[in-house]
Order: structure tokens, then C-alpha cells, then sequence
């Protein structure tokens, strides 16, 4: 197998990309890496110094690619699929981008960052540094329910690399900080998102994994079961 993705399965950034690879049919073979692990962590890091996941390596190309972003855009330009992620219209492409970064600098780092300081021990919790991170989610909410007030996807009919980076950032931000009741576009994307068949087998294959993540009893039922994840009534 050419393409390895080194990830975990319950990695909303390796979500993203794998939901790229899924998009396109790309063969790729996943790798499962635990940090955790001293030998498995040190190769990880003499493969990639800043020690992030997902990293992918590409053996026919003796290439190794990192950050989400780039991942897509690097097999984007070596293996696309059927239909592009990065609109090949110059101005569509800079609006993907730009909701690419919103997606991934103002909902998944805040959600991190809620997610991180349950994880904290006793007299380590950041509790104003958490509800900033609550205040930036509402602001990002109140940006994306007005970006789709009008759109299908992120910037229009064609799903690209901004719902690629949606997917996994809205998935586990809407458990930590659940959608305003008001924000009915926000909610409507999500359930357009979930129900992508893409979406559906990265959240499938993340589902042994949800027992360990830090909010896992707020977890929605319909992502916990094997045939629930379109269920809409959860």
C-alpha cells in the first residue's frame, strides 16, 4: 500500500482527513499510533518532530506529508477522486480555505481546549480559559449558522475540504458545547454532514473509541449505535 495514514481513531483532525480519503476512494492503509506507547510515540516523532497526528506517508513518492490542510491538498494534487474538494474556481477555492481555518482554528481548538481541561487533575483546571473557549464557540456558531443560511455546504452546492473540517469539528464541539437552540441552519448542516456516507464510516470505525473520550457520557446515543447514526430523534 502506497498511502499510510499514521492516526487514531478517535482524532477529530485524523476525521477530517480521513473523510477526504473516503470522498475520493482513495486505498490507503490506517495506522493506528498510541502515544502513549514509548517506542510507538519515539518513531512517531523521528517521523514527524512536532509529534502530530494524523501524518501521512506516501511510499510511492517517498514523501511524508503533515497538518490536515496540506494532507488534502497533497492528495488532492497525487490522487484525486471523482470530485475535486478544492474547487478549481479561484475565488471558490480561497472561500474554502478560509472556512477550512474557521473550522479548524475556532471550533475544534476551542473544543480542545474544553476537552483538555477535563482531562486536568485536582487545582489544574483553567476555568476562564474554558469559558473563553465556550464564548469563541458561540461566536464561531453564530458565524457558520449565517454562512448557511443560504448554502447546501460550507461555500455552495459541491462538498469540499471546509466540510471536510467541519465534520469532526461541529461532531465534538456539539457534545461539549451543544448548538443554540436558534441557530437552525447550523443544526441542519450538521444532520446534512452526518448523514454524508463518508461521515458515516469514519464515525462508525471511531465508535469502539468513544468509551475513552473525556465526555463520553454526553455522547448522543445515535453515534453509540451501530445503526443510529442518521437517527435524528436522539
Amino acid at each position: 500500500m502506497s498511502l499510510v495514514l499514521h492516526m487514531h481513531p478517535l482524532s477529530s483532525f485524523c476525521h477530517k482527513v480521513l473523510i477526504a480519503l473516503y470522498e475520493a476512494e482513495t486505498p490507503f492503509e490506517a495506522r493506528t499510533v498510541n502515544l502513549g506507547d514509548p517506542e510507538q510515540r519515539a518513531r512517531h516523532f523521528e517521523m514527524w518532530p512536532l509529534g502530530k497526528i494524523p501524518v501521512l506517508s506516501d511510499a510511492r513518492r517517498n514523501t511524508t506529508v503533515a497538518e490536515t490542510s496540506i494532507i488534502i491538498e497533497y492528495l488532492e494534487q497525487f490522487y484525486p477522486g471523482a470530485q475535486p474538494l478544492l474547487p478549481h474556481d479561484a475565488g471558490t477555492l480561497l472561500e474554502a480555505r478560509l472556512w477550512d481555518r474557521i473550522f479548524d482554528l475556532y471550533v475544534s481548538i476551542p473544543m480542545q481546549k474544553i476537552v483538555g481541561d477535563r482531562l486536568r487533575g485536582d487545582g489544574e483546571q483553567d476555568p476562564r480559559g474554558v469559558a473563553e473557549a465556550r464564548a469563541a464557540l458561540g461566536l464561531a456558531y453564530g458565524m457558520i449558522d449565517r454562512q448557511l443560511a443560504s448554502r447546501r455546504w460550507a461555500v455552495g452546492d459541491s462538498f469540499t475540504i471546509a466540510d471536510c473540517a467541519a465534520t469532526p469539528a461541529l461532531f465534538y464541539a456539539g457534545i461539549v458545547e451543544p448548538f443554540p437552540k436558534a441557530h437552525s441552519h447550523l443544526a441542519a448542516y450538521f444532520e446534512r454532514l452526518v448523514d454524508r456516507p463518508s461521515v458515516q464510516r469514519t464515525l462508525a470505525e471511531a465508535r469502539p473509541w468513544f468509551q475513552y473520550f473525556p465526555y463520553r457520557d454526553a455522547v448522543p446515543a445515535r453515534f453509540l449505535q451501530e445503526d443510529g447514526v442518521t437517527a435524528k430523534n436522539a
